[in-house]
């Protein structure tokens, strides 16, 4: 099996977690509680932690080899989720279930940021467009196939889905290709910025970005209750959002180009459209609409980010950069998690909406600008 192959496996089995955790919680949280909120916290829990130990873990691992340095945080996070479906198995305290949910999510952003620095010694940077497209097309498949599978085992046994979701989650530790002695230390000192205006502009996007879809996956359970189906019919909204979002990986492949910033502008603003139909929420067929459009252009967007950045940061700190990124989007999930957790899903999306609109705009305004380094 080549490197690249994988390299492309571990990266659509490393979101497994992050993909079916949203319903796999939600059933988690139904069965223990009788309320798919509990689900929704475990979701802040465990974002919360990615947040808060992406730079300081990314930074403790420079000193070894990048792929031995994510085959540990990877491990690390299987042992936090198998102890989750134990402690469910065994009905333990909901308080215990959000511990364990954030110690999943401390490695979570660090481990992404070295997962996507194995990338640069396994591909040129000519490649790069056409490589991250394809991995945007996997891991969307992995968004379609895991909550449908966290849906139907969750039917019948909350604790033995997340035992799954740990388990499929463990791949990279096996299968990701070693880079030798490559280290984040490689290149000495770790100077120049990761907070730079054209840097911060992107990571703010990608905020928004994952404030909107996290409000559709992480709310997808409630949708289907308010429309009045069973809660395994939330897949109803996941999997339109999830096959969209692959024929959008698929067309950043075939195009193998960046995009332009018009392309990217238009991209949010039918993000921002897709938001603002969800938060009507006027009929089933009209919500998943606004799942199509939202996923759309989920890949293409992700796929310019990672890009844009990649070009931005300082050489010798891409794998924090990397970690940022996966952060940035974390924040957007905390953002929509926070907000479900205080007042209802359509009040959440129409919160959710107002920040797509002011990060469109902002875009806009620096797309304005001829002198703009972003």
């Amino acid at each position: 099996m080549s490197p690249l192959l994988r390299w492309f496996i571990s990266s659509s089995t490393f979101g497994v977690p992050q993909a079916a955790g949203p319903i796999a919680f939600s059933l988690v949280a139904l069965s223990l509680t009788g309320q798919t909120s509990g689900g929704a916290a475990m979701m802040l829990a465990m974002t919360l932690a990615q947040v808060g130990g992406a730079i300081p873990i990314a930074r403790l691992g420079r000193r070894l080899p990048i792929a031995t340095c994510l085959r540990v945080l990877v491990v690390i996070r299987t042992l936090a989720l198998a102890s989750i479906a134990l402690l469910v198995a065994y009905e333990a305290s909901f308080t215990w279930l959000i511990v364990l949910a954030a110690v999943a999510g401390s490695v979570n952003g660090a481990a992404h940021g070295y997962l996507r620095a194995v990338l640069n010694h396994l591909a040129p940077a000519s490649r790069l467009p056409r490589t991250l497209g394809i991995a945007a097309t996997l891991n969307e498949l992995t968004f379609v196939l895991a909550p449908v599978a966290a849906s139907g085992l969750g039917t019948v046994s909350p604790a033995f889905a997340v035992l799954v979701l740990a388990v499929v989650g463990a791949a990279p530790a096996l299968l990701i290709p070693s880079t030798g002695s490559a280290h984040i230390a490689a290149v000495r000192g770790l100077k120049g910025s990761l907070l730079s205006p054209s840097i911060l502009l992107w990571l703010m996007c990608a905020a928004g970005g994952g404030a909107a879809v996290a409000a559709i996956e992480i709310g997808a359970v409630t949708l289907a209750l308010n429309f009045g189906y069973e809660p395994a019919l939330a897949i109803l909204f996941t999997v339109p959002l999830c096959l969209t979002s692959v024929a959008g990986g698929i067309w950043v492949s075939v195009r193998n180009r960046m995009a332009t910033r018009k392309t990217v502008l238009a991209q949010l603003f039918i993000m921002t459209l897709g938001s603002a139909l969800a938060a009507l929420n006027l009929s089933v067929a009209t919500t998943v609409i606004a799942t199509v459009l939202i996923g759309s252009v989920l890949a293409p967007l992700s796929t310019y980010y990672s890009l844009r950045l990649d070009a931005l940061a300082p050489p010798q700190r891409r794998a924090e950069m990397f970690a940022l990124l996966r952060t940035a989007n974390a924040m957007g999930v905390i953002f929509t998690s926070a907000v479900l957790t205080v007042v209802s899903l359509s009040m959440a999306l129409i919160v959710v909406t107002g920040l797509m609109i002011v990060v469109t705009l902002v875009v806009g305004m620096a797309a304005r600008r001829p002198a703009s380094a972003a």
